[in-house]
């Protein structure tokens, strides 16, 4: 656990360092070069740090032990910053899309009068590539989805910084300002699209949901696997962070003795834990085979797979 908050934290260092130089190097030469445009793109980059600041607070909250409060611990907080995340890339989407807009609306386009401009955008691309890669990777690799949610708002500025730089391209050969409105607004479609996935990806773990329910088929053979265990039935599934919390009830001969059944139970949770990694807690209730005590509406049953 520690590593992988060490891991976040260097990441988001990283990233914020990176946007920090990138900002400054746009809004400077932007301003040298006149380019409202790649001004703008600084401005955006100044955001990222903003993004890249929440993601490495988040990591401080992540490290702090369970307590009375939050005796689950503070893995929902990585949840909770990607939706952040996810509402500033839908916003910055938008303010993108509504100055695109008014541009070919009233037909006035930004004149790009020195080259520099092109150079300061394909140095912000290329940094902005590495930025997006080394969070993705870093993202995948802790298994978390607020680092890979930064990484797609930095793939998102790797497209504003290319329609930037087609706009400017296309200004300066072939006279046609317009395109950069066109497709800037092309690209804030994308990045809205973007956002509202990420937001609706993090409605499944605030709502106690799975993303992929071969889980369950996991968990069921897994206890089939235990000799004596009978009638798996209200499983669940929830994630806690980036961790699963598994429960479920089994039956087994009424006659054993509690020490039996025991350990039945300790071989039905270290069966599960050999099938599935990652793993934050195994719950096993045990009852009596035949068992008559209304279930509860919880939980997936055999006939609910």
């Amino acid at each position: 656990m520690e590593h992988r908050i060490k891991e976040i934290k260097k990441a988001s260092l990283i990233a914020i360092i990176g946007n920090a130089f990138l900002a400054v190097l746009k809004v400077v030469f932007g301003l040298l070069a006149g380019s409202l445009a790649v001004v703008a793109d600084g401005i955006d980059s100044m955001e990222d740090i903003i993004t890249s600041l929440i993601t490495l607070i988040t990591a401080n909250v992540l490290s702090k032990p369970p307590n009375k409060k939050y005796p689950y611990g503070y893995g929902r907080a990585e949840t909770i910053a990607t939706r952040l995340l996810s509402l500033i890339i839908f916003a910055a989407g938008i303010q993108l899309a509504i100055l695109s807009i008014q541009k070919m609306i009233k037909g006035t386009y930004a004149e790009i009068p020195l080259k520099i401009a092109i150079y300061v955008t394909v140095i912000s691309i290329i940094g902005k590539v590495f930025l997006s890669y080394h969070q993705f990777k870093i993202g995948n690799r802790t298994n978390s989805d607020m680092l890979r949610a930064n990484a797609k708002n930095m793939q998102n500025d790797v497209l504003i910084s290319l329609s930037v730089l087609i706009g400017l391209i296309f200004t300066h050969l072939l006279k046609m300002p317009v395109i950069d409105s066109m497709a800037a607004l092309i690209v804030s479609a994308w990045i809205i699209k973007v956002a509202v996935q990420i937001f609706l990806k993090t409605n499944i773990e605030l709502m106690d949901g799975i993303k992929d329910n071969k889980i369950y088929d996991i968990i069921f053979k897994a206890i089939d696997s235990v000799e004596g265990v009978k009638n798996p039935h209200r499983v669940v599934v929830r994630n806690v962070g980036h961790k699963l919390k598994i429960g479920a009830d089994i039956e087994v001969d009424g006659s054993l003795s509690l020490n039996a059944a025991h350990e039945l139970s300790h071989q039905v949770e270290q069966s599960i834990r050999s099938k599935i990694d990652n793993l934050f807690d195994v719950t096993i209730h045990v009852e009596p085979i035949g068992d008559k005590t209304i279930e509860k509406e919880y939980g997936i049953s055999r006939e609910n797979l």
